[in-house]
Formats: C-alpha cells, structure tokens, sequence
C-alpha cells in the first residue's frame, strides 16, 4: 500500500515519527509530499493538496497521513478532492479509527499535533492503517449515496 505523509511546521516533528515507523515497517511505499524543512512560515495547502490529490487519483490502493496544529484545516482541504474522505483524529476514544474505516472507509487520516502527542502518533498510525474497509452492505451503500451527492 502506499502511504503519503504531508505536513507543515506545526506536524512536522509528528510526520518525521511516522514516517520512520512506516519505513521501518517495510511493507509500505512511503512518499513525503513535505515539508521536507521545519519553516515556521510555511502554508499547509502546499503539502497537504499534493497528498490528498495523490490520494484522490488511486482511492482504493492508496491512503495519506496529514498533520498540522488542528489537523481541521487539513481535513478540510484533503476532502475537496474527488474520492477522499478525511477524518480528524485527536487521540481520543481509538475505537474511533477503526470505525473511520469500517464505516466510512477514510483514506486520509488527519493528526492535530497541538493535540496528540507525539508518543501517541505510530499507536495512532499502526490502528488506523490495519483497520478493514467498509465490508457491511449497508455503509456501501451509504458510501455510494454520499459520493452521488458530492458535485
């Protein structure tokens, strides 16, 4: 599978985490969209639109990771593009990563580092990457009538 991390300053200790375990895992293709500095200065759509238009040309074989200070912002922006459905996590209440995926089949999961702490993200990462997809007809279903919806 292939994983996109994107972040700005904000994230950027929180994707340098995540991407080492990813890598060290050495069963995914990890591809950085940045930012590849910590730049105080930088804009999170320069990072996050790359990762979720990435995600949003290979839906099914591919998925993304993105942080900032909210995560919000982020979540925002990756759900503009056709295909994707980011969620925000804050690290409470794991059963909810699972859910994201079971029911609502999120491909991008966005991290608040403000939020999370960086000890907690490749616990978050791990439960969300090994979670199944939607299964259940019945959130097929709903997953199809909300993609007619999207213009």
């Amino acid at each position: 599978m292939r994983i996109y991390l994107a972040t700005d300053h904000a994230g950027f200790e929180h994707k340098n985490v995540v991407k080492a375990w990813l890598l060290a895992q050495g069963e995914y293709e990890v591809i950085d969209c940045g930012a590849q500095s910590f730049d105080p200065a930088d804009d999170y759509p320069d990072y996050i639109a790359q990762a979720a238009s990435a995600v949003s040309a290979d839906p099914t074989g591919s998925r993304a990771i993105i942080f900032g200070g909210s995560g919000q912002g982020e979540a925002m922006l990756a759900n503009q593009f056709p295909q994707v459905r980011a969620i925000v996590y804050y690290g409470h209440e794991p059963e909810m990563l699972r859910l994201s995926r079971e029911h609502n089949d999120a491909n991008v999961l966005s991290l608040g580092a403000r939020f999370v702490d960086s000890n907690a993200v490749v616990d978050i990462a791990e439960k969300w990457l090994s979670a199944p997809g939607v299964t259940d007809e019945r959130h097929i279903r709903r997953l199809k009538k909300s993609t007619a919806l999207r213009p």
